[in-house]
Order: C-alpha cells, then sequence, then structure tokens
C-alpha cells in the first residue's frame, strides 16, 4: 500500500475524530456526529473535486473512506474520555492530513490540466474546507478566520511543491520536502501563537 494513500487515510481518521468530538460536545445525536465527522474528513475534497468537476467524487470512487469515517465515530463513542487527553497525537495526525490533502489536491487539479495557481487553491480547500464546513455546521465562527496558521501553512506547502515541480527532483521527493514545510509551520504557529495580522483600524481614521 502506498505511504502517501496511509498517511491520506490517517488523516481523514483524525479529521473525522475531530468532526465527532465537536459533534459531541454540541449534544447532536449519533446521526449528526456521523454527519459532521463526515462532512470534516471529506468535506474539503469532496467540495474540490465538484468545483473542477472530478468524477467520480473522492469518497464515491474510494469507499475505504466510509469506513474510515465509520471507525473514528465508533472509536470516538466508544473511547471519548480517552481520546481527549491525545490532544498532541491528535494534533500530528490532523497536520499531517492538511499536508497530505492540500498536496493531493493539487496533483488532481494539475492532472485536469488547471493552472497552478487555481491548483495551488484546490489543494488548500481541499485541506482546509472540512474544518470550515464543520464549524458552520456547528454554529460556530471557522478556526482558520480568527486565529492560528492553518490555511496559510498549506499556501506555503503548496507553492514549495509547484516550484520544486521545475527541478529534477523526484516526485516522491518533491512530496516529502512539501509536506515536511506544512506540517512544520503549522507546528510552529502554534509552538508559539503565531497568528496573521488583523484589520483592526485604517491608517487614516483620526
Amino acid at each position: 500500500m502506498d505511504v502517501v494513500y496511509i498517511l491520506d487515510m490517517l488523516g481523514t481518521f483524525a479529521f473525522a475524530i475531530s468532526g465527532a468530538l465537536v459533534a459531541s460536545d454540541k449534544n447532536f445525536d449519533l446521526f449528526g456526529v456521523v454527519i459532521i465527522a463526515f462532512v470534516t474528513a471529506v468535506g474539503g475534497g469532496m467540495l474540490r473535486d465538484v468545483l473542477i468537476d472530478a468524477h467520480p467524487i473522492n469518497w464515491i470512487g474510494d469507499l475505504t473512506y466510509l469506513w474510515v469515517i465509520l471507525v473514528a465515530v465508533i472509536v470516538t463513542f466508544l473511547f471519548k474520555s480517552k481520546i481527549l487527553p491525545l490532544s498532541k497525537t491528535l494534533f500530528l495526525f490532523d497536520t499531517i492530513g492538511i499536508s497530505v490533502f492540500t498536496l493531493l489536491g493539487i496533483q488532481k487539479s494539475l492532472l485536469y490540466h488547471l493552472e497552478p495557481v487555481v491548483a495551488l487553491i484546490m489543494g488548500m480547500i481541499s485541506a482546509v474546507f472540512g474544518g470550515v464546513l464543520r464549524d458552520v455546521l456547528t454554529n460556530k465562527v471557522p478556526l482558520i478566520f480568527q486565529k492560528e496558521i492553518y490555511a496559510s501553512a498549506c499556501l506555503v506547502g503548496g507553492m514549495t511543491y509547484l516550484a520544486l515541480q521545475k527541478t529534477s527532483l523526484q516526485e516522491n521527493t518533491i512530496f516529502l520536502i512539501s509536506a515536511i514545510v506544512v506540517v512544520f509551520i503549522r507546528s510552529l504557529s502554534v509552538r508559539f501563537n503565531l497568528q496573521l495580522p488583523k484589520i483592526k483600524d485604517d491608517l487614516f481614521r483620526k
């Protein structure tokens, strides 16, 4: 089995658990938890495929995604109190997930002959919009819009990937380097509480 595919499934598992935990905290019933876990895990990739008219849609073409999400919900249902202390492990899987989702999104977009800048945006959508949909459906302001460097890390990693495509490096090496860039930036931003600047005032207000 391909290493990238395994990382993809690990990221899907972590995203599904994060969605299940949020839904559980909102007192959703089991059906609601499954829906939020599903949207969190594959919503970004599904939106990307709809936008670029790629068929079959990610999870429809590979039912493994559904089984991974189902397992994640069951694990959350049975072991929620044991999962919560594992925040660092989940953070690692989540960060690996966004790096892999970003790069897979770019790869798929390039296969559809989209311009690199569009492929970059699609890669970011693949990685972060599952979380955006989760937060919207659970009546929260999406995390990426108010704090933490999240989508920006995906964009920098994606730009690294596109830049390295012009070198003689092998595809696996390019993928690994670009994924490490995303993980490094994301980890650094959380470790030192780095955030993008916010517009609080303008230059001409007295």
